[in-house]
C-alpha cells in the first residue's frame, strides 16, 4: 500500500510538469543590479499560484522581437493593486520595470521580476510581490 501511494503521488507530480516551483526569494532567481525597462505586447497570462506571470513581446530596434516571461506577485495581490484579467487582456501594450534573471538566457525566452507595469493609458501599478527580497525601490506600497 505505502509503494502505491509513494507511485500515485510521484506520478501526480511528474505530471504537473513545471507548474510547481519552489517558492523562491527574489535574489535566488534575479539580479537587483540588472534593471530591465520592457516596452512589449501581452501575449498571455498566467493566472497561477504562487506567482502569475505575463509574457510580453518586446520589438527590437533591428526589426526582430523577443519574448519575456516577467514574474509578477500572487494573483490575489495583483487584484488588490487594480490588475485583472480583463484590465490586462491579450495584446495590450504594457510597459514593465523590473529585474533580469541572473542566468541571462533567453531561451526559450528571457525572463524577468516585475516591479511596475504602465497602461498604455499612462495608470501605473506595482506588480511586485512583497517581502522578497527585491530592491527597496520604493515601487512597493506595502514597505514603508
Amino acid at each position: 500500500m505505502r509503494i502505491w501511494l509513494c507511485s500515485l503521488a510521484f506520478g501526480a507530480l511528474v505530471l504537473a510538469g513545471d507548474e510547481i516551483h519552489a517558492h523562491h526569494a527574489f535574489s535566488a532567481e534575479f539580479d537587483g543590479e540588472a534593471p530591465v525597462e520592457l516596452h512589449g505586447t501581452v501575449t498571455k497570462v498566467q493566472w497561477i499560484n504562487p506567482h502569475a506571470w505575463i509574457h510580453i513581446t518586446v520589438p527590437q530596434q533591428d526589426g526582430t522581437s523577443v519574448d519575456w516571461k516577467v514574474e509578477g506577485g500572487t494573483p490575489n495581490a495583483l487584484m488588490r493593486t487594480g490588475i485583472t484579467r480583463k484590465s490586462l487582456p491579450v495584446g495590450a501594450q504594457i510597459v514593465v520595470q523590473g529585474y533580469q534573471s541572473k542566468d541571462r538566457q533567453c531561451a526559450p525566452m528571457c525572463k524577468a521580476n516585475g516591479r511596475d507595469m504602465t497602461f498604455a493609458d499612462g495608470r501605473k501599478l506595482f506588480m511586485g510581490s512583497s517581502g522578497t527580497g527585491a530592491p527597496d525601490d520604493g515601487a512597493d506600497p506595502n514597505v514603508r
